[in-house]
């Protein structure tokens, strides 16, 4: 049976828990980063991006432009460190652009 919380609970008590209970973090992590990427890249990198997906600790990146993963390629680092810093924790470890 589900643990009743108290009537003093707010709103985001109640969500991280439900998340937590539910094992659903892994689902909001490939939503999160899947946002900070459109965030942090803007319309140019967006218009060229066709898919992010979220795999365990690596975030796979599928581009329509060779020239724009090429140069994505040289700072790699540089983009796990934003999208790490935009979570506010270390969720991505390592960027897979194909």
């Amino acid at each position: 049976m589900a643990k009743r919380l108290n009537n003093q609970s707010t709103v985001g008590d109640v969500l991280k828990q439900i998340i937590q209970v539910n094992k659903l973090q892994s689902g909001m992590d490939g939503i999160n980063v899947k946002e900070a990427w459109q965030n942090l890249m803007g319309n140019g990198v967006n218009s060229y991006t066709r898919n992010v997906v979220l795999k365990g600790s690596t975030l796979y990146v599928e581009l329509t432009s060779s020239v724009l993963r090429e140069e994505l390629s040289h700072g790699k680092s540089k983009i796990v460190a934003m999208i790490n810093e935009e979570l506010r924790r270390d969720v991505v470890k390592d960027v897979v652009l194909r």
